[in-house]
């Protein structure tokens, strides 16, 4: 498949990787983000979509403040919920294919492994409800819509944006010369956005439709996750783990959130390459970017 691609939330850490990968194929790109178009606002994306009139709408847009969401539901809806009502209507209209992306937080965490398309869905918080709501709003609207449900998404594209990735919050942590604790109790599976981005066109290409998880593979603590990266990184900071008793946030958050990939394994791709990779490949690419006073 070639031929007009928008991509909504194109300068965040997944967006610019989709980019890249897309003109890569040989795509006409279209790209918006927050200040070029709200999503929320059905007849701006009417305007803009029409304009374009893509083949293909991937959705990278989305609110991920999960704690500030349980103080500010309403935004989390509005961005995650009706701003894909609203795309998959212009899309419906256009006759465009659509890609939105989800999360594992649409899972309470009590399975205890990772978890596949066809375990229900539990969200513990508003982040999570909105995320599931974008999903039905979706299916809803589109006969066949392809949804990404993904872990801990992290790219470079992180070092631009204000909260950044998980990664660039302990290289911050390790200069500061103080214990580092993170939690040992919570489990996901990390994902490294080029490699997602390159799954998603992969995917596309395959027409594959439907709800599809696209985790990082490897089940992992948040805790075992900073020793890896540290490890990686050639840094050895103190580094303490800690649990959910410990660390209270606002938002309840799924103990046990890793995806299981099974499903995409059965469709004949070839599995992710591993965190530690991911983590290596990341920290490459940062230097070279720090290096040059880029971001990309």
């Amino acid at each position: 498949m070639t031929g007009k691609v928008a991509v909504i939330g194109c300068d965040g850490q997944l967006g610019v990787e989709l980019v890249r990968e897309a003109a890569a194929r040989g795509h006409q790109l279209g790209k918006w983000d927050r200040p070029q178009i709200d999503i929320s606002h059905r007849g701006q994306v009417e305007d803009i979509l029409t304009q374009f009139d893509p083949e293909l709408v991937i959705n990278a847009a989305a609110y991920n403040q999960v704690d500030v969401a349980e103080s500010e539901p309403q935004a989390a809806l509005e961005a995650n919920a009706l701003g894909v009502r609203n795309l998959a209507m212009v899309c419906r209209q256009l006759d465009a294919r659509f890609v939105h992306y989800s999360t594992d937080y649409v899972f309470d965490g009590r399975a205890g492994r990772p978890y596949t398309e066809q375990d229900p869905t539990h969200p513990l918080g508003a982040y999570g409800i909105s995320k599931l709501a974008g999903e039905i709003c979706a299916q809803a609207y589109l006969e066949n819509p392809l949804i990404l449900r993904t872990s801990g998404v992290f790219g470079v594209g992180g070092l631009r944006t204000p909260r950044g990735n998980f990664i660039e919050v302990m290289l911050r942590l390790a200069q500061s010369r103080q214990a580092i604790r993170v939690v040992e109790d919570h489990v996901a599976s990390p994902t490294y956005a080029p490699y997602l981005a390159a799954r998603t066109m992969d995917l596309v290409e395959r027409g594959v439709t439907g709800i599809l998880h696209v985790g990082g593979g490897t089940p992992i603590s948040w805790f075992e996750y900073a020793k890896l990266i540290f490890h990686c990184a050639g840094l050895t900071p103190e580094l303490r783990p800690t649990s959910e008793r410990e660390y209270r946030t606002a938002a309840r958050r799924p103990k046990y959130s890793a995806l299981s990939n099974a499903k995409m394994d059965s469709l004949g791709f070839p599995p992710l390459p591993s965190l530690e990779t991911a983590v290596k490949d990341y920290l490459a690419k940062r230097e070279r970017a720090v290096a040059s006073g880029s971001t990309l």
